[in-house]
């Protein structure tokens, strides 16, 4: 009965002991974690990277060997995910998720997708498998940037660039999609339907250069769906005044400006009024 006491007694201090060694304590991240989401064409990329801060150390060329394999980030390699395939740099990437990484140079940085994309820095980086590699100018900063930012930046319908900054180093990346092919196929989809999208595709196709005169037949439609809607007059409007409807024009931003006034909107009021200002020019 002793013995069984005894090795219980140690069995009861040994687990307090393990518990204590495996306690966990919460303490913030040296290199805290950043995720963005960033809209793009008709899909999204989504970005997630570790952002180390220098702290009066030498990165580049010191802490980040040139000519060397970068995580482009701290702890884990840093994440890139696209929902819809892109052009990096005229080069075709598919759609998919990948790891981001560089290599940096005084000149030249070269940046890499890889279809490996979790994996801890770069450690077990190879380079078979690659999906992509570019290169793109390096640029020197007068000032210095303290901690790790890459962001989208310059983003449109069809062009972004991956920007990064840290120390006194960065490069841009430009990403283009062909978003204007993919919105004509959805709009001839879905003018097929019964419920046929005729302001949404009349203002892409104004906004865009494409054939006026359907842009203007889909907007009369969408004024005889909605003939109370101050914005519906309002784009009625613009694409009248461009196909030479002055007159025309001028009928829909008064009644725009009539319906904004009722509605207390004072937006609508000001952009059908400047509309009706363009009609006497």
């Amino acid at each position: 009965m002793k013995f069984t006491t005894k090795t219980m007694l140690l069995l009861l201090v040994a687990l307090g002991i393990n518990n204590s060694l495996s306690a966990q304590v919460k303490l913030p991240a040296p290199s805290s974690t950043q995720t963005i989401i960033q809209e793009f064409g008709l899909g999204k990329i989504t970005l997630t990277y570790a952002r180390p801060s220098v702290k009066g150390r030498k990165i580049f060329g010191g802490m980040e060997p040139m000519d060397k394999v970068w995580r482009t980030g701290a702890n884990a390699a840093t994440i890139i995910t696209f929902t819809d395939a892109v052009k990096i740099e005229g080069q075709d990437l598919p759609a998919g998720e990948y790891g981001l990484f560089s290599i940096p140079n005084a000149s030249e940085w070269t940046v890499i997708f890889s279809k490996t994309a979790k994996q801890w820095g770069a450690y077990t980086y190879d380079q078979k498998d690659d999906v992509l590699r570019v290169k793109v100018k390096t640029n020197v900063l007068k000032d210095k940037v303290e901690t790790l930012t890459i962001q989208f930046a310059n983003v449109t319908e069809s062009k972004a660039q991956l920007q990064l900054t840290w120390e006194n180093m960065s490069f841009a990346v430009n990403i283009t999609t062909d978003v204007d092919a993919k919105a004509m196929a959805n709009i001839a989809e879905a003018m097929k339907g019964e419920k046929k999208p005729y302001m949404q595709s009349a203002i892409y196709y104004f906004t865009n250069g494409k054939d006026l005169k359907t842009a203007l037949g889909w907007m009369v439609e969408a004024d005889k769906a909605e003939p109370k809607m101050p914005w519906t007059k309002l784009w009625l409007g613009k694409m009248q005044l461009k196909s030479g409807d002055k007159a025309g024009a001028a009928e829909s931003a008064k009644a725009g400006i009539a319906l904004a006034t009722t509605m207390k909107n004072d937006e609508y009021i000001r952009l059908n009024t400047q509309l009706l200002a363009e009609t006497k020019k």
